[in-house]
Formats: structure tokens, C-alpha cells, sequence
């Protein structure tokens, strides 16, 4: 009998959830990986610290008004390499274990990501959301179990 094959947003999400367990942050384990329109993969991004710089698991956290402001976040280092390395984003898709935080959703705004796919609505922002709906920006839940 045939196995069920997973569905791209469920295919795509469940290697978030995967990415997010290099983070080196341990106040959230958040995996990000975007994909183009033909469902290849572009780019991949976790929670921790700049390269090179020591991680939240070996020092510690440096926290500032409840952040650990050492940590660049999943969708961050996705979006950095893409810029690093000169690789365009306009029109793919974000998936992420956790809905992004306000700075983030500005930034895959700004990069050109036409869908949102996340797994936690952790901390939704209501300016975020307002944000991704003036700008045209889908955004949708998926449930995967581990």
C-alpha cells in the first residue's frame, strides 16, 4: 500500500522544523526556509548568533528589554545569505515554525516574498499582520506534527 505523500506546505514545514534545531538560541528554536515557485529551495535560516561570534548555548544570553539582542533571527540569516551571496527573492514563499516578529515580517516584506506558511501564531503582531494585509502578503497557518 501506498504511503501518503505530504503536501508541499506540510513537506516544506516539517524541514523548518528541522532547520530550526541548529539554532543556537535557546529561547526559541525557529526554522525558516524559502522556497521558490517551483518549490526549489533558496534559502534556509535558523536562530544564533553573527558567524563567528560565540552562540547563546556557550555564553549565555546577552538580553536587553527581554531580548537576547546577540540573536539574529531564522528569517534574518535566510534573507542575509540570499543578500550575501546576491540571490534574488522577489516572489517566493517564507515557511517558518513561528509566526515572524514585526522586524522580520518588515523585512520579508521588503524582499519580495509574495506567501507566509508558518506553524506557531506566536506573538502575531497586529501591526505585522495589518502590515503583510496592505501589502499583499498571504499568510496561512499550517499544523504538522513532528
Amino acid at each position: 500500500m501506498a504511503k501518503d505523500r505530504l503536501s508541499w506546505q506540510e513537506y516544506f514545514m516539517k524541514l523548518a522544523k528541522n532547520v530550526a534545531m541548529r539554532g543556537t538560541c535557546d529561547r526559541a528554536y525557529v526554522g525558516c526556509v524559502i522556497v521558490n515557485e517551483e518549490n526549489r529551495i533558496v534559502t534556509t535560516g535558523y536562530n544564533g548568533s553573527i558567524s563567528g561570534n560565540p552562540h547563546c548555548d556557550e555564553v549565555g544570553h546577552t538580553m536587553r528589554d527581554g531580548h537576547c539582542i546577540a540573536t539574529i533571527h531564522a528569517e534574518m540569516n535566510a534573507i542575509l545569505y540570499c543578500a550575501k551571496e546576491g540571490i534574488a527573492l522577489k516572489d517566493t514563499i517564507c515557511y517558518v515554525t513561528h509566526f515572524p516578529c514585526l522586524n522580520c515580517t518588515k523585512s520579508l516584506i521588503q524582499a519580495g516574498i509574495k506567501k507566509i506558511y508558518y506553524n506557531e501564531a506566536y506573538r502575531m503582531d497586529d501591526y505585522a499582520v495589518e502590515l503583510l494585509e496592505k501589502n499583499n502578503i498571504a499568510y496561512e497557518q499550517v499544523e504538522v506534527c513532528d
